[in-house]
Parts: structure tokens; C-alpha cells; sequence
């Protein structure tokens, strides 16, 4: 890989250069389902009125989804803000693998299918349950539970974690009941298949960046010990708890799938067990745990049962995790983080625990660890293990000291943060609290300008994907939010199809560029160049086009 060379036409601006990153902040009208129109942000209003913005595209194709119909989210988002690119992603390639035959043809699927064959075992498939297309695909599953029977596999258990975050809140029966209806057309006397678990998202098993582990081991104790509330079926399961907990999807607690007492499928010796979801970050600690050695030191695993283990794709590639992976995952090369770091520019990236590997892993294309030790500082700040709700301002002032701390030492050209707020307190579906996380930002954006402007800086104020901006379902012919036959609006509490905003703000050398402000086919992917030409370089020959000229 080259250096980027010095740009001819414009030195960069003189200060650091920062990108913020304000995660699940999207452009939507202004009406009773947006929650960052209705909050009072002064700050990011006098930006929006009186500073360059571009409307960036940030889902579907923009990102390397299948299609347009696809909402984006963190992880690709993170992907193509870095990379200064779009390649393929997660469900695509899957979607490939399985319609070309690839996958089936894979020496890890012939392994899975080997091993519960050769011992008369049983294969699993853990993975969330829904069509939601950002973690899984219900149809993915699908694919493999006819490709097992097909190929000869006896007994099958399915472990489901129910969504209701990439998907309606309370939409785990119109997944669950379908299904049902699907293992009876595939079940007969050769071929024993039948759900055995599940539980919330957000409660068991889909934990990321060890912010709590606890979730993983209540999935451990779920999925593989069988221990737990029993029930019939997991209609049941989620009728009970509804009514008992009145809670919305995610947020179901784990439940047993039994039969006279008894467990239908925990994890024995001998089986197989396939993780079926595509994205990384909240896959790669119960890939850990099946396949850590005696060392293992995060709860105790009670019994550790021999089996052949993958994940539909390898989601760390530096660390190698899971060893076995049915599809490859994309080949993410020549990223900003390299290009600056062989050009010499020292960089600085921060967040919290709930968005530290989007600054670091998948801006830098999946990839673990620095490309230079002695330019890249990262920092990780602790998030709280609490519902996001009841603390919506997450760590945005404490990220904000850090920050202000790196910028003021002068060691960083190039620095790039993201708050979390929009996007995990948007999750939520709490419209108050919501409106509470970005008024709290806001208060941080304004500490963080006044800095940029005395260091002579300048910063591109973007985010990853839109999730805050529609709190409530959307009724498409009227524009406003959907109400129900009592009055009330249904919470919506996955991302958006909106695009994001990017807004220049810099106060010392805004005539020296012109921004694009009239564009509106460009995407996230468009940053990265976009951040070399205002530092003083010229783009990568791979890069997508910026949004700036000199």
C-alpha cells in the first residue's frame, strides 16, 4: 500500500480534524415520532441552519446490504465510514453462499453435518429469530434446516432469540407461529426437529464488547444445560411472560421448551451446534464459550460438551472466532486507518464499551488491533450495565473530558468519536428517554466545538445510521405516526431508512473547500476521502468520492 500524497491545492486544515460519529441520529420530518426534533438541542439546530450539510445515504446498497429495502446499522455503517468504500456485506454474502450452493459444499457445513450423522446426534441452530436482516435471517435458517434434512441429519433443536429490536417490539408470535407451521411440513418419522429454547435478545446469549457477560451465561444455562422455566412451546413462552413481565420482545426472559419434565435439546457430547447469525459483534462472545479451553474464566460453564461448533461467518479474523465459519465474510482492505497510518497521521479513537469496536474493529474493516502503535491511541470508556433508559445520557460527558484531553495535547491530526445515545436509547422505544439522550449529547457537541474552534480545527459531524428520528411506526400515505383503536402509537425501535446528516463546521478554513451540499446519491463511504482532502492529502485511488472539492 502507497501513502496518500500531499494535496497540491489545500495544506488541511490547521487544527485536528475531528469526525463524530452520532450513532442512530437520522434526518425525518419533524413530527410526534422524532424524538431528536422534539428534544431541545440548540447546539446541533444552529449547525443544521447555519453550517454546510449533506444528506448522506446510509442503508441498503450505500452500505453493501442487498437492497434499498435494507435498513443500515452500526456495524456496516462503521464498515463504510473507514473504509472509505462499499463491499458486500453479511447478508449478502450468506444469501449468495446458500442460492449458489456454496455453503453446502463448504468443508465446515459436510463437518456439522459428519458429526451428528456419525454419533446419531443431534444439530443445533442458535441464532436470533427473525427477519430483521442486520444479525439474521429466518430464511437463512430455513435454507440449512431443509439442507439437514436433505442430507440426511435425524433430529434437529432450534435455540431462538427473539427480537423485537430489528423488528416490531412486539412481533415474536408472527415469526414464531409461521415457523411452527414450517417444522410441521418438514418433520416426519425420519426427521425429529423442534425448538428447544430462546429468550430476549437483550437478556441472554447477545451480549458485545463484554459489557455483560451475565447475558451470556444465562444463554449458557439456557441453550446448553436446559435449566430454566419449562413450557410446552414457545408460543406459551412468550403469552406467559408478556402478561407476567409486560415487557416487549427483547426483553423476554429465557425459557425451556419440555416435554414431561424433560428438556427436548440440550447440548450434548457429540453434537453440532451452528451460531446462523452474520454479524459480529454480538456473536463473538458465545463463540468464545463454546470454544475456550479449560482457561476460561468468565462464569463457570458447568459442563463444557464436545462438539463440532461454527458460526455463519468468522466474525474476528485477527483472532480467528469462531475456528469453523460457513461463509467467508468480506475482504476489507485499504481503510483510512491504514492509508493514515502509513502516511504518518496520528489518530485518536474513542467511544464508550457499547460503540468502542465501531471506532476501532469495523472502521478498520473488521480487523483487530492498531496498524501503528506509536500513531493510534484508542480508548475505551466503561459503559453502565443498566437499561439504557434509565440512564440516557449513557457516558456522553465522560467521552466528551477524554476527548477534549486528546485534542488539547496535540497529538492527534485526525480523531474520530462516537456517542452511542441515539441508537441504544432509541432501542429502548422510550420517546422520553430518547429526547433525554439527545439533549444530553447536545450539551456535548457544544463543549467539544468550542474546542475545535480554539485549536483552529474543524470537524465533520455525521452519523452511522437513522433509529432516534422515528420513535413511533410511520403510516406511509400520512407521514405521521401510526395509532392504534385506543389512541396510542406503536413504539418502533429498529433503525431507519432516513439518511443522516454530515455537517461541516469549521470556522478557519471553509473557503479553501467547497462542500456538496447538492448532492444526494452519495454515501457514508464518501467520509473517508472526504477527511484526507481536509487534511491536506489526496484520496486513495479506491476511495468513493468526497464531499468536498478544493
Amino acid at each position: 500500500m502507497e501513502v496518500l500524497k500531499k494535496s497540491p491545492k489545500f495544506q488541511g486544515v490547521k487544527g485536528p480534524l475531528l469526525t463524530i460519529i452520532m450513532d442512530g441520529v437520522g434526518l425525518a420530518a419533524a413530527n410526534e415520532a422524532n424524538a431528536i426534533s422534539a428534544a431541545h438541542t440548540p447546539t446541533l439546530d444552529y449547525l443544521m441552519s447555519h453550517y454546510p450539510m449533506c444528506r448522506l445515504r446510509a442503508h441498503g446498497t450505500a452500505v453493501g446490504l442487498p437492497s434499498d429495502d435494507d435498513m443500515g446499522n452500526s456495524e456496516v455503517g462503521h464498515n463504510a465510514l473507514g473504509a472509505g468504500q462499499v463491499f458486500a456485506q453479511g447478508a449478502k454474502l450468506v444469501s449468495q453462499s446458500i442460492e449458489s450452493g456454496k455453503m453446502f459444499a463448504s468443508s465446515t457445513w459436510k463437518d456439522i453435518v459428519a458429526q451428528v450423522k456419525g454419533n446419531n446426534s443431534t444439530l443445533h441452530f442458535l441464532g436470533l429469530f427473525s427477519d430483521g436482516n442486520v444479525h439474521s435471517h429466518i430464511d437463512h435458517l430455513k435454507a440449512m434446516l431443509i439442507q439437514a434434512k436433505k442430507e440426511g441429519v435425524g433430529k434437529v433443536r432450534i435455540h431462538i432469540l427473539i427480537d423485537g429490536r430489528d423488528v416490531g417490539e412486539t412481533s415474536a408470535l408472527e415469526y414464531i407461529l409461521p415457523f411452527e407451521a414450517f417444522l410441521d411440513e418438514l418433520r416426519d418419522g425420519s426427521f425429529d426437529i423442534k425448538i428447544a429454547s430462546g429468550g430476549g435478545r437483550m437478556k441472554i446469549t447477545m451480549d458485545r464488547y463484554e459489557a455483560n457477560w451475565k447475558m451470556v451465561e444465562d444463554g449458557w444455562k439456557t441453550h446448553v444445560l436446559g435449566e430454566g422455566r419449562q413450557f410446552a412451546s414457545a408460543e406459551e413462552a412468550v403469552k406467559t411472560y408478556r402478561e407476567e413481565y409486560k415487557v416487549i420482545d427483547q426483553d423476554l426472559p429465557p425459557f425451556i421448551i419440555a416435554e414431561n419434565g424433560t428438556p427436548v435439546g440440550t447440548i450434548e457430547d457429540g453434537d453440532s451446534v451452528v451460531f446462523y447469525n452474520f454479524r459480529g459483534d454480538r456473536s463473538i462472545e458465545i463463540s468464545k464459550t463454546f470454544e475456550a479451553g479449560s482457561d476460561f474464566d468468565k462464569f463457570d460453564r458447568v459442563r463444557v460438551p464436545k462438539v463440532v461448533y461454527a458460526g455463519m461467518l468468522e466474525y474476528d479474523g485477527d483472532l480467528h472466532i469462531p475456528s469453523r465459519y460457513l461463509v467467508s465474510p468480506p475482504e476489507i482492505t485499504n481503510t483510512s486507518g491504514e492509508y493514515f497510518a502509513r502516511t504518518g497521521i496520528s489518530q485518536y479513537a474513542i467511544s464508550e464499551t457499547q460503540k468502542y469496536g465501531h471506532v476501532t474493529y469495523f472502521w478498520n474493516g473488521n480487523r483487530s488491533g492498531k496498524f501503528s502503535e506509536e500513531l493510534e491511541t484508542y480508548v475505551e470508556v466503561p459503559s453502565d450495565v443498566v437499561p439504557f433508559e434509565e440512564r440516557p445520557w449513557m457516558k456522553c460527558a465522560e467521552i466528551t473530558d477524554k476527548l477534549i484531553e486528546a485534542m488539547r495535547s496535540g497529538k492527534y491530526r485526525f480523531l474520530r468519536v462516537n456517542f452511542p445515545n441515539g441508537d441504544m436509547v432509541g432501542h429502548t422505544g422510550n420517546f422520553l428517554a430518547t429526547e433525554c439522550s439527545m439533549e444530553a449529547l447536545d450539551l456535548q457537541l457544544a463543549r467539544i466545538l468550542k474546542v475545535v474552534d480554539e485549536l483552529h480545527g474543524a470537524a465533520i459531524i455525521t452519523a452511522d445510521h437513522g433509529n432516534a428520528d422515528e420513535m413511533y411506526e410511520i403510516d406511509k400515505k400520512t407521514g405521521s405516526a401510526k395509532k392504534g383503536k385506543d389512541g396510542s402509537m406503536k413504539a418502533k425501535t429498529s433503525h431507519t431508512l432516513n439518511p443522516v446528516p454530515c455537517i461541516f463546521y469549521d470556522n478557519f478554513s471553509k473557503d479553501a473547500y467547497t462542500v456538496k451540499t447538492d448532492k444526494s446519491d452519495l454515501g457514508l463511504s464518501s467520509i473517508a476521502a472526504t477527511a484526507a482532502i481536509l487534511l491536506g492529502y489526496e484520496p486513495a485511488a479506491e476511495w468513493d468520492e468526497a464531499l468536498v472539492t478544493v
